[in-house]
């Protein structure tokens, strides 16, 4: 049996899931739901916005611009690009909001133009603030002086003509293949010689820096595309130069996954081939580019469907990242050095004893990764541990993850590894993870085909005494050593014996197809994590109907599936008070009359990236409460999340843990002030006022002891500030 036969038989299986609660009424002036794509806009001029924020020191608010540039560009190149799919295959499936595809890219192109726009304005104003700190980033008709242009041209003739290819675009050189995310200049010349006029075409390469910084103590940057500019004449000896443009294609970089893939490891490698020579989805034109350039663009290029943007200010907003690197600590933040757990100092750095005691939780950014590297090297050197089984979604280009279980399988141990090659735009790296796995001696498997697997576990399996004890890590993030420096996440390390079933049972459900008949206490997806979430809800619009407290508070990246947010309406309409913190897109509508009146939806944006996924149920009483149901996961509330991926629901039950997640790291969220923005019923979205006590959950966190069993701080006197609902800031 083929294994989509296996995967087909395991989705029919699968129980689908509860009875969608009563649709009601279309609220008066809009529908029930925000556009995914639009609130994902959204999000992403939240994200620009902290360019523009005065708070913040001024590389930071660069690296807001910068990182607002990398998500334009990678959305462009996944959902634009599948929108113009469906245009094009003329499919009219209607999005949760009522929009046909064609719609909804009318709509998200001209919200993308307005965005663009006004990166190029936060651009020019931050440009002048970098000058005032005697940053400068300069063009090709900047007064250098004689030092700083003979440095040019020498660095020009060293490090860059030998670099680049100009090419000739007539018939005998036929128009160059530009690669996703290429970036090149078209000149157009005249032959001196003969009065011919030649138009030639210079391709960036990736390779080179996107901004060269002079030699000297003031810091003075030109672009790479104004450094060829600037020096043409060496480059084109013999012409004169009549004009230039800069441009830049963005082309469609998703993979689909084929059912009938005989190999899917092959299918990868040739499918990120295909990715770099994707349909062009936007073009990009900055500069004097004469008419006839700038047509032979869009005819060499077969630009259908394409977006054609023309701008007057800098292409590729991303390329400021070089810039933040500028060795000028008095404009970023003060440096943060995370702790490591004291928990496990408290056990002379023995990861195994410390969660043998009790269940620990960490959490990231503010305390150490390596807490969760040292998991498994001890793993590896523990001649008492047998078996070491672990998910791998992201792991980076540096991974002590990697080493660990290298050094394990190297040590006779059995590791399993679970290699997910379906994360986007870290196939390539994936690949490379598994052959070296392999080589080591590690079971390599690749999950599903229609699936991801998206859940973080980590299993060791451990010989004591006359018996085996299984140690678990439990992510909300990914086993990625540099993300999780400014990721906040909770890394969740237990033994309970429940939990290490059921992670067994997971991994046996990816490796064989094995599915649970049941599960002790976790919840899994696609199979039961969302009747899990669902008759939580169910329980507490019971209790308020009962007139019992009654309330959730939730916290995740995305919320889109039309399911989880009717079961939240539902919810609303019987008096549930629903507190969320959706960082990015949000498709629910909050605050409507007869519909999510008591549904309130913030989005926190600050220094660190918001990404642990956490749930709260009051469970009979006011939260924050004891008894409150409290779980952690990695999946948001996205239907490819509940119903298309491998995803794991974990409750916390350890009274500590459960007061660290529920009365700091999930309250903290709800009382932040100063990296807050709410959502208004109209879906737009405003800065939250500071109010006389302006609270910082970042900061808060950075400040204070570690939550990782906080027993030898307090006895030092250090106490952790309480948080408290009820006044709305730190105690």
């Amino acid at each position: 049996m083929h294994w989509s036969d296996m995967e087909q038989q395991l989705s029919d299986s699968i129980s689908s899931p509860a009875a969608e609660p009563a649709v009601f009424d279309v609220p008066e002036g809009g529908g029930r739901y925000f556009n995914r794509e639009l609130s994902w806009l959204s999000f992403n001029r939240r994200v620009l916005n902290e360019a523009r924020n005065t708070d913040y020191p001024l590389l930071e608010r660069l690296r807001f611009l910068s990182i607002s540039g990398n998500n334009l560009d990678e959305f462009t190149m996944v959902r634009v690009a599948g929108l113009v799919g469906q245009v094009e295959r003329r499919i009219e499936e209607i999005s949760i909001d009522g929009l046909t595809p064609s719609q909804q890219l009318s709509a998200v192109r001209k919200s993308v133009l307005e965005l663009l726009n006004e990166q190029q304005q936060a651009w020019e104003e931050l440009q002048d603030l970098l000058a005032r700190e005697n940053i400068l980033v300069v063009g090709d008709d900047y007064p250098f002086d004689p030092t700083q242009l003979e440095w040019l041209q020498s660095h020009f003739l060293n490090a860059v003509l030998p670099v680049v290819t100009p090419q000739a675009i007539d018939p005998a050189h036929p128009f160059p293949f530009i690669a996703n995310q290429g970036m090149g200049i078209l000149f157009s010349l005249t032959r001196i010689a003969d009065g011919s006029p030649v138009m030639e075409m210079v391709m960036i390469p990736s390779a080179l820096p996107r901004f060269i910084r002079l030699p000297g103590e003031k810091a003075v940057y030109i672009s790479i595309e104004d450094l060829v500019c600037r020096h043409a004449a060496l480059l084109f000896p013999g012409f004169r130069m009549n004009g230039h443009g800069v441009f830049r294609v963005l082309r469609d970089s998703d993979i689909e996954i084929e059912e009938d893939a005989e190999d899917l490891v092959r299918y990868f490698r040739t499918a990120i081939q295909r990715r770099r020579r994707g349909k062009v989805i936007v073009l990009q034109l900055q500069g004097a580019l004469d008419q006839s350039a700038e047509q032979l663009l869009l005819d060499q290029m077969g630009l259908d469907q394409a977006l054609v943007i023309n701008t007057g200010g800098l292409v590729g907003m991303a390329g400021l990242s070089t810039i933040v690197d500028e060795d000028r600590p008095d404009l970023k933040f003060e440096p943060y050095n995370p702790r490591f757990p004291e928990r496990i100092l408290e056990h002379d750095g023995d990861c195994f004893a410390a969660i043998r005691e009790k269940d620990l939780i960490v959490h990231h950014p503010y305390e150490s990764f390596e807490v969760v590297i040292d998991f498994l090297r001890q793993a590896a050197s523990d001649p008492d541990v047998v078996a070491i089984k672990q998910t791998l979604y992201r792991a980076g280009k540096q991974s002590g993850i990697i080493a660990a279980l290298i050094a394990a399988a190297e040590a006779g141990k059995s590791v399993t590894a679970v290699v997910e090659l379906k994360a986007r735009f870290d196939e390539e790296q994936n690949l490379l993870w598994a052959s070296q796995l392999e080589r080591a001696g590690v079971q390599v498997i690749y999950g599903f085909v229609d699936w991801k697997t998206h859940a973080k576990v980590s299993m060791v399996v451990r010989r004591e005494g006359d018996g085996y004890r299984t140690y678990c890590h439990f992510g909300t993030g990914n086993y990625h050593p540099v993300t999780a420096r400014i990721y906040t996440d909770l890394s969740f390390f237990t033994a309970d014996p429940k939990a290490g079933r059921d992670a067994g049972r997971l991994f046996n459900f990816i490796t064989g197809y094995i599915e649970p008949r049941e599960m002790e206490l976790l919840s899994l997806s696609p199979i039961g994590l969302r009747d899990q979430l669902y008759a939580c809800i169910d329980r507490e619009i019971e209790n308020a109907k009962q007139g019992k407290p009654a309330a959730i508070w939730a916290k995740m990246n995305q919320l889109t599936d039309e399911g989880l947010i009717e079961r939240l309406y539902a919810a609303s309409n019987a008096g549930v008070e629903i507190s969320l913190v959706v960082r990015g897109i949000c498709c629910l509508r909050a605050g409507i009359p007869g519909m999510s009146e008591h549904i309130a939806v913030k989005s926190v944006i600050g220094r660190f990236l918001e990404h642990s996924r956490i749930w709260a149920f009051a469970a009979g009483a006011a939260l924050p409460n004891p008894k409150a149901d409290v779980f952690i996961s990695s999946a948001d509330g996205m239907s490819r999340n509940l119903d298309r991926r491998v995803e794991l629901l974990v409750p916390i039950r350890n009274s500590t843990v459960h007061d660290q997640v529920l009365d700091q790291v999930m309250l903290a969220n709800l009382l932040d002030t100063e990296q807050s923005w709410l959502q208004e019923p109209d879906g737009t979205y405003r800065r939250m006022e500071k109010g006389d006590e302006p609270f910082n959950l970042h900061r808060y966190f950075m400040t204070n002891p570690s939550l990782s069993g906080r027993g030898a701080a307090l006895a030092s006197g250090r106490k952790v500030p309480k948080l408290s609902l009820r006044r709305g800031a730190a105690r």
